[in-house]
């Protein structure tokens, strides 16, 4: 059978945008792509999607994996990397409303949490450039997604519904915390732009929501029940906080 007879794979549409294909496929995939229609506008929508997360983050996409988000040390000891230079930056940030936040002391829970917030923003930064693999279980399996994460993590992990936000689960993937397994969720509004919820074990059981900032990436954290969240995404804190609040309004954390 020859090259040109071959069935195109969606393995091989996404390499393609990518400029990944092999030269000996590339004639039949773009053969391929002239006689289905509904494939062309795929990945004419793929194409399109690139091209914005490169415009968005390219001078991050090529930095090396942080050695922080290796699954092989999900039960190395706690690392203190940015205790010091992420709690310098550190800015308390108070929801109004009488919406119900714990009100603990500002100074030691951010010490404490620096390094979840830390290890929240590499991953964010990490992933939220990737097209092709951005999360390891798609939103189509959510429920299998939220048991899995449940499972390994050793809280009830739920995604919430964002709608109202205008964001869209993509999915989630497990990640090593500072202290075991992380949950890590992928949210995506009509515009391109990601959020992303981190949560992970940690000492402090309660905290305030806070805010905190490194170049382009705005993230609101907190506790609840030893378990520290953390919301991302770009640094408008307005539509950053509306997002946080009903992610905060939804989760509660159960021990299993």
């Amino acid at each position: 059978m020859s090259d040109k007879n071959i069935p195109v794979t969606e393995d091989e549409l996404h390499a393609y945008v990518d400029g990944e294909l092999p030269e000996e496929r590339l004639a039949a995939v773009e053969a391929w792509l002239q006689s289905h229609p509904s494939d062309a506008e795929r990945v004419a929508a793929w194409r399109a999607m690139s091209d914005m997360l490169h415009a968005k983050y390219d001078r991050v996409a090529d930095e090396p994996v942080p050695s922080r988000l290796d699954l092989d040390r999900l039960d190395r000891r706690p690392q203190r990397w940015a205790y010091m230079a992420i709690a310098a930056a550190l800015t308390a940030f108070v929801m109004g409303g009488g919406v119900g936040y714990a009100l603990r002391s500002v100074t030691a829970p951010a010490v404490a949490l620096a390094s979840v917030t830390g290890d929240a923003l590499e991953a964010h930064k990490l992933y939220v450039v990737d097209v092709r693999h951005p999360v390891e279980i798609t939103a189509d399996q959510r429920t299998h997604l939220q048991q899995w994460l449940t499972n390994r993590c050793g809280w009830q992990v739920r995604a919430p519904e964002l709608d109202s936000q205008g964001l869209i689960l993509m999915g989630g993937r497990l990640l090593p915390g500072p202290t075991g397994p992380a949950s890590f969720l992928m949210y995506q509004a009509s515009s391109g732009d990601r959020y992303t919820i981190y949560a992970s074990r940690t000492k402090t059981q309660n905290s305030q929501m806070r805010y905190a900032a490194q170049d382009d990436d705005g993230t609101l954290y907190w506790v609840n029940n030893g378990v520290a969240y953390v919301v991302t995404g770009p640094t408008d804190k307005d539509k950053l906080s509306e997002v946080a609040k009903t992610v905060y309004d939804q989760s509660e954390t159960e021990k299993l």
